[in-house]
C-alpha cells in the first residue's frame, strides 16, 4: 500500500479514538490501488554471489525456489529454514560442513541441491523426517560423503540421486526401497562393488563411471556361517521369513536394526550374522536402460553381492555357475 495515505489512516484512527469529531478527521475519498501498484509475492530468489546475499532483512516468507550459490556459505540460515512454502531450495557451491535437522521441517521441499559443499555425512534424521514424502531431486555430488545412512531409503519418492565426485565406499544397503528412483549417478566414488539390493531399482539412466570395481569371483566365498546356527539366528531368520510384526516396544532397538538390515538368499531366505557372502558379474542394462559405460573399456558390467544362508545353497549356485562357465 502507499506509505503515505496509511500514515494518514492511521493518524485519523488516533484522532478519533481521542474523541475528534468526524469531520474534522483526516479523511480522503477511497480508490482502488491499480494492478501495477500491488506487489505480488514474490515466489523466486536467485543470489550467486556473497554480496548479494541479504544480512539484514528476511527472506520473503512467500519463496518457492532459493537459490544462493556462491555465497561462502559455511552452514545453512536458520532463515530460510523458516521459508515453508519452499519447494526447490539450491546451495550448491558453498562451504556447508553439516545440515541440521530442521531441513526436514520445510514441508513443501521437493528439490534439494548440495553440489560442491564440504558435506561428511547425510543425517539419519533428514531421511525419517517429512522429507520422505516430499523430497524428489537430491543433488549431493562433489563433496566429501563415505556413506550414506540405513535410514536413507526412507526418502521413497526420490526420482533423481546424485551422488558424483564423493568418497562413497559403499550405497545403501537397501537401495531396492526407492522404487521411483529413475535417475542415478555416483560416478568417480570408490565403490568396490554393489548392494545385493542394487537388482530390484527400476532406472532410465544410471552412471557408475570411474569406481575402483573389485574383479567378481564366486569360486572365492567369504564364508561367515555359524553352526550350528545361535538362537538368535534362527529367531531372526523367523521373523523375517514369516513377516512376523516387530518394533522397539517388542524387541531390543539393537535387535530391531539388524532385522531391518537382514540379508537375502537366492533361495528367497533370511540370513543375519550367517551367511555366505560372494560377488558376480551384473550386467547394469538388467536395471537400466541408458548406462554410462563403467570404464574406458567400454564396459556395462559391475560386480554385485550375493548372500546364501547355507552351505546348500551355496553348492546349488555353484554348480550353476560351473555349468554356464
Amino acid at each position: 500500500a502507499n506509505a503515505s495515505n496509511l500514515k494518514n489512516f492511521l493518524s485519523a484512527v488516533r484522532l478519533a479514538h481521542h474523541g475528534t469529531d468526524i469531520g474534522a478527521l483526516p479523511l480522503s475519498a477511497l480508490v482502488p490501488a491499480k494492478t501495477s501498484e500491488v506487489e505480488k509475492p514474490k515466489t523466486k530468489m536467485i543470489i550467486t554471489s556473497r554480496r548479494d546475499y541479504p544480512l539484514t532483512k528476511n527472506f520473503p516468507y512467500s519463496l518457492e525456489h532459493l537459490q544462493a550459490s556462491y555465497c561462502k556459505l559455511a552452514r545453512i540460515d536458520t532463515r530460510v529454514l523458516c521459508l515453508k512454502k519452499l519447494r526447490k531450495l539450491d546451495l550448491s557451491h558453498n562451504h556447508i560442513k553439516q545440515l541440521p535437522a530442521t531441513i526436514g521441517d520445510l514441508i513443501c521441499l521437493q528439490e534439494l541441491n548440495l553440489h560442491d559443499n564440504h558435506l561428511e555425512s547425510f543425517s539419519g534424521a533428514l531421511c525419517s523426517s517429512t522429507l520422505q514424502k516430499s523430497l524428489q531431486f537430491l543433488d549431493l555430488s562433489q563433496n566429501k560423503i563415505k556413506a550414506l545412512p540405513i535410514q536413507f531409503c526412507q526418502l521413497r519418492e526420490l526420482v533423481n540421486l546424485k551422488l558424483d565426485d564423493n568418497e562413497l565406499i559403499r550405497l545403501p544397503f537397501k537401495i531396492g526401497q526407492l522404487d521411483h528412483l529413475r535417475f542415478l549417478s555416483a560416478a568417480r566414488n570408490k565403490l568396490p562393488f554393489l548392494p545385493s539390493d542394487f537388482r530390484k531399482l527400476c532406472l532410465e539412466n544410471l552412471d557408475l563411471f570411474g569406481n575402483p570395481f573389485e574383479q567378481p569371483n564366486p569360486l572365492v566365498p567369504n564364508i561367515q556361517l555359524k553352526i550350528p546356527l545361535t538362537l538368535l539366528e534362527c529367531a531372526a531368520r523367523a521373523t523375517v521369513n514369516y513377516r512376523i510384526p516387530y518394533g522397539c516396544h517388542l524387541l531390543p532397538s539393537h535387535l530391531c536394526e539388524d532385522l531391518e538390515v537382514a540379508k537375502t538368499c537366492q533361495c528367497g531366505s533370511a540370513c543375519l550374522s550367517s551367511f555366505i557372502q560372494i560377488t558376480v558379474t551384473m550386467n547394469l542394462h538388467h536395471v537400466a536402460h541408458t548406462v554410462v559405460l563403467v570404464d574406458n573399456m567400454g564396459g556395462t558390467e559391475a560386480p554385485i553381492i550375493c548372500y546364501f544362508c547355507s552351505l546348500d545353497c551355496y553348492s546349488q549356485f555353484l554348480d550353476r555357475y560351473l555349468q554356464s562357465n
